[in-house]
């Protein structure tokens, strides 16, 4: 795989941008430098709701797929390949894919790429972790999700990294309440990590999701003051808190995208959409194999 002198991550061959057939519905920045303005807000009837839970579901499913290739010898562009096909075979669009500019259907982030990592001929050897990012559009709507994967067998305190980041994506799910402010998920999140000495990384966000796949609400990670918004009820956007081994710190790789932990450590990160209920949260990216 692509390694520099000291080990660390250095950009690979990343191949021509898959296809995606005709016959399926693009988002509307397809083709463009960017994205729309968001118009209509975060707050979604019970039937947007169900549209986004079914583009969710579609995501969480093809990265149900992705996470049983994982294995060492495997390329991030296999993975990426692994992905896509299993979004548009359910007729549904993968939103990264020429999002801003993005040429590929998924990010796959391994070790230190804190997100946002670009699939090439990058190959995950034994012990990596690699996260994967998915996000389908369909009817309308998109449904984001992302999970950290093990390459085999991994080093005691990345296994620790990868347990913990996806339990801080929980607690900050079960803080959720309508009447909070959104602050109070990246507090959750920050406290329990600086148990562990964790890097809590605040330059990336969960985001407002649904008719966009950005709508411009902010979900921070870390115990953040100045974001006051209000939760409240039908409210739909992300939670993916990426927590490091070391500083919260990033560096930008010349292609844009990748960011990387400036002291190169270790980083984990786990995502799910939500919609906000009466008195909680609604997973709405979890596979149709979870019961």
């Amino acid at each position: 795989m692509p390694k520099d002198a000291n080990g660390h991550l250095v950009p690979g061959v990343v191949g021509a941008p898959p296809r995606v057939p005709a016959s399926i519905a693009r988002p509307e920045y397809v083709g463009r430098t960017g994205p729309s303005q968001h118009v209509g807000g975060d707050v979604y009837d019970a039937d947007a709701i169900e549209r986004i839970r079914a583009a969710g579901r579609i995501a969480a499913d093809a990265l149900e797929a992705v996470g049983a290739a994982v294995r060492p010898g495997i390329t991030t562009d296999e993975l990426d390949r692994i992905g896509h096909a299993h979004l548009v075979e359910r007729q549904a669009y993968p939103s990264t894919l020429g999002y801003r500019g993005y040429p590929r259907s998924s990010c796959t982030s391994v070790n230190e790429v804190i997100c946002h990592g670009i699939p090439d001929d990058t190959v995950l050897a034994e012990g990596e972790i690699v996260n994967v990012d998915i996000t389908a559009y369909v009817d309308g709507v998109h449904g984001d999700t992302n999970r950290t994967f093990r390459v085999g067998a991994v080093a005691p305190e990345v296994d620790d990294l990868v347990d913990r980041t996806q339990e801080a994506l929980r607690r900050a799910i079960a803080v959720v309440r309508p009447g909070r402010r959104v602050n109070v998920i990246g507090r959750s999140i920050e406290s329990y990590a600086a148990r562990f000495g964790y890097g809590v990384v605040r330059d990336f966000t969960g985001h407002g999701v649904g008719t966009s796949f950005h709508s411009g609400l902010v979900i921070p990670h870390h115990d953040a003051d100045e974001h006051t918004t209000e939760i409240v009820p039908g409210m739909v956007f992300t939670i993916e808190p990426m927590l490091t081994l070391g500083t919260a710190d990033h560096d930008m790789w010349a292609d844009g995208w990748t960011a990387v932990t400036r002291d190169r450590s270790v980083t984990a990160q786990f995502e799910h959409t939500i919609a906000v209920t009466a008195d909680g949260a609604d997973i709405l990216t979890l596979p149709t194999t979870t019961t």
